[in-house]
């Protein structure tokens, strides 16, 4: 039997919004501290070292897919990865997040970004791809982060809770904003092509803080450059997921303008609320609030049944959380969540239609 024989496809024919047997399931940062394993791997390496070297990161990936039985890997990665190549300077810091050494403020500093070089700075993760192709029986994600939540750090320097510094750019110099946005939309376009062309089967955009943003401002300030990184793709077969991360519920009708095939969702809206404001043209991935993991089994039951109902209606859904895996997170419980969404969703598809 070959690896093609094997090769368990429902994440993209979920994205495609084909016909599966059962949903497919993964979680967003399955690849993390929850796993007493990864721990142990992270008490010797830091996050950036573990990136570096294309067999670590290929194995901390694979560790998720094997344990949880999870229909789709992630590439381990960060998504400040790709902005060392502009000329940016950081540090993953325990405890505190991305801290940028040489933050981006002026028309000067913006001007200084250098064009993304994905082959000769980003080898390693390139590197990481192949060597998962080789292993994988399930599809692999690639991802990048998007221009809003990239900007977000760059310019505040830090992780920051109001963004002042960001929006005081973007309100009071467009312009300059504008330019930092195409720079961005261009990296996140070109990264994607490149790990693709890798061997990716999917990618994802993540746009973690964008909730942050009123509609208007979303559709003034960030859309466009949105707009241009699946367009640049557009020609790409390979699916593409947009996550608007957090408190976005808001902003789903303005989407309807991007050439995304999925759009993965959190927890503050509804599945079949979430496929109101989009549209038909979407598959729609979500939306489990990760705290919901730290409830007794019957509990995370109740709410994983009533996400798989309303994915259940429409082809084109796939189980996953409403953001990332948190540390406190049970392994045990997410290996029962996943085998949990796999039987339930193939009892409902085999019933027959009302």
């Amino acid at each position: 039997m070959t690896k093609a024989d094997t090769f368990n496809d429902s994440f993209l024919k979920a994205c495609r919004k084909e016909h599966v047997e059962q949903l497919p399931v993964w979680y967003m940062r399955q690849a993390g501290r929850y796993d007493p394993e990864y721990r142990k791997i992270k008490e010797k390496y830091s996050l950036l070292e573990i990136c570096a070297q294309p067999e670590l990161a290929a194995e901390v990936t694979l560790m998720p897919v094997r344990k949880l039985g999870v229909d789709a890997a992630i590439l381990y990665s960060d998504i400040m990865n790709p902005v060392a190549s502009l000329g940016i300077d950081f540090d993953i810091v325990k405890n505190v997040g991305p801290v940028i050494h040489n933050p981006v403020r002026t028309k000067a500093d913006i001007e200084s970004l250098k064009p993304i070089q994905v082959e000769e700075d980003l080898g390693h993760v390139l590197a990481t791809i192949r060597i998962l192709k080789r292993e994988l029986n399930v599809p692999l994600i690639g991802f990048a982060g998007a221009p809003f939540t990239i900007a977000s750090y760059i310019i505040e320097g830090r992780p920051s809770k109001n963004y002042r510094r960001t929006k005081q750019l973007m309100y009071s110099e467009p312009e300059l904003w504008r330019q930092l946005m195409d720079k961005l939309a261009d990296m996140v376009s070109t990264y994607l092509r490149a790990q693709i062309k890798a061997g990716a089967d999917a990618v994802q955009v993540f746009d973690s803080w964008v909730g942050a943003l009123s509609p208007a401002d979303f559709s003034a300030y960030v859309l466009p450059a949105i707009k241009a990184i699946f367009e640049r793709l557009a020609d790409v077969y390979a699916p593409k997921v947009y996550f608007p991360g957090v408190a976005s519920g808001e902003l789903l009708p303005y989407l309807r303008e991007i050439k995304a095939d999925v759009i993965s969702v959190d927890w503050r809206v509804e599945i079949s609320e979430a496929r109101k404001r989009l549209g038909p043209s979407f598959a729609v991935q979500g939306n489990l609030d990760p705290m919901v993991l730290t409830a007794p089994w019957p509990v995370i039951e109740r709410y994983a049944k009533i996400i798989i109902d309303q994915g259940c209606r429409q082809p084109g859904y796939i189980f996953n959380l409403g953001h990332g895996l948190f540390p406190e997170a049970s392994l045990d419980k997410l290996k029962q969540l996943t085998a949990f969404v796999h039987q339930y969703s193939s009892s409902l598809m085999q019933q027959p239609a009302q």
